[in-house]
């Protein structure tokens, strides 16, 4: 597999800590490379998550499948982004959601294992994943209030902002999912705001 470019990982764990020559090495030198193409599965529902993933390239979604087959869109990782089931890497038991490519994507994935020994052999990671675990909270704390609350058309713009670089790039079902609505209405509603 041709090397990944690194530096866009490095870039995001800057915005929260700083790291010196060694401990950028021996960050790099942990981490796994991995290719995934479109509509392949990064996890799937039932299986244990064992690392955490960050998107290079591609774009990937979460999602679960209720029980009339279908999905419902937790959360996109596009460009710069992370992306895990928290609840499966945390506990190691069966993951609740599917994490699948919606686009050709290469990742860099970092272990549990690999994880865990970075908090004691670098410190400061533990406060970079805190700091990123605590930005997750609080966006799914919305999430699910916005969801409560908010009309579809206002769960749309807020979806535009949230994802500023996908709302023209993904199909209108994935967006509809995200948003809690069926294609079909989705596309009524898009043509009722323009």
């Amino acid at each position: 597999m041709p090397d990944i470019d690194k530096s866009l990982i490095i870039k995001n764990i800057s915005k929260h800590i700083t790291l010196d020559n060694n401990e950028e090495k021996h960050f790099l030198s942990i981490l796994k490379p991995q290719k995934i193409k479109k509509k392949a599965f990064l996890l799937k529902e039932g299986d244990i998550c064992r690392a955490t993933a960050f998107v290079i390239n591609g774009c990937m979604k979460s999602f679960t499948v209720d029980k009339n087959g279908f999905e419902r869109v937790l959360n996109f990782a596009p460009v710069d982004w992370w992306t895990a089931d928290m609840f499966s890497l945390i506990s190691q038991r069966a993951a609740i959601l599917n994490i699948q490519a919606i686009a050709d994507t290469q990742l860099l994935l970092l272990s549990k294992q690999d994880q865990e020994a970075l908090y004691f052999q670098i410190p400061k990671f533990e406060r970079f994943f805190r700091i990123i675990i605590e930005k997750s909270l609080v966006a799914h704390q919305m999430r699910v209030l916005d969801g409560l609350s908010l009309t579809a058309e206002q769960r749309y713009i807020k979806f535009c902002e949230k994802y500023p670089q996908l709302w023209n790039q993904l199909p209108q079902k994935e967006i509809a999912s995200y948003i809690g609505v069926t294609p079909e209405f989705f596309s009524k509603m898009k043509r009722n705001m323009d």
